[in-house]
């Protein structure tokens, strides 16, 4: 047996992951509120979803994405918010993650500009969970997301784990 980060001549293979793309979230976003230093939430008041297969409908007002601030421009982020379908079921939607962008890129975010997704690193892991039979699915499922920030809405692209 090798010692414990002996290097082996035997590379290590990882199995590939496989995604596809499953749902398109869009936030409305609130002011942050500033708990203490590195400490603040950015209530999500609303916004709209659509997915596969005719999954669609709106965010719920009451959400909120809880952030942890680090000088060197990284967020961590830990999202908590529920969609309802527009045939009226519900789905809890929890998400973590992180937002890493220079200092100019996140004033321009402030201050309204537009900045392209690529000039940034923001990306999340999502979950999903339904109580209605339909969506039982969800439950067991591992979502990825590219996340987009503008001034006052977030945009997610979230891709189904195969």
């Amino acid at each position: 047996m090798d010692d414990v980060g002996a290097t082996s001549a035997v590379e290590l293979e990882l199995r590939p992951v496989s995604t596809r793309p499953m749902l398109r979230i869009e936030l409305e976003a609130a002011e942050p509120i500033v708990l203490s230093q590195g400490r603040r939430y950015v209530p999500l008041t609303g916004g709209c979803f659509q997915g596969r297969n005719g999954f669609q409908g709106v965010v719920l007002p009451g959400g909120a994405d809880w952030q942890r601030v680090h000088p060197e421009g990284v967020i961590e982020l830990e999202a908590h918010y529920a969609l309802r379908t527009s045939d009226g079921r519900t789905v809890e939607v929890r998400s973590s993650g992180v937002r890493r962008a220079s200092s100019d890129v996140t004033a321009r975010i402030a201050a309204g500009e537009p900045v392209l997704p690529e000039e940034y690193y923001f990306r999340t892991h999502i979950r999903l969970e339904s109580a209605d039979e339909g969506l039982a699915h969800l439950n067991h499922l591992i979502g990825l997301a590219t996340g987009q920030r503008e001034q006052s809405k977030v945009h997610i692209h979230v891709h189904e784990v195969l």
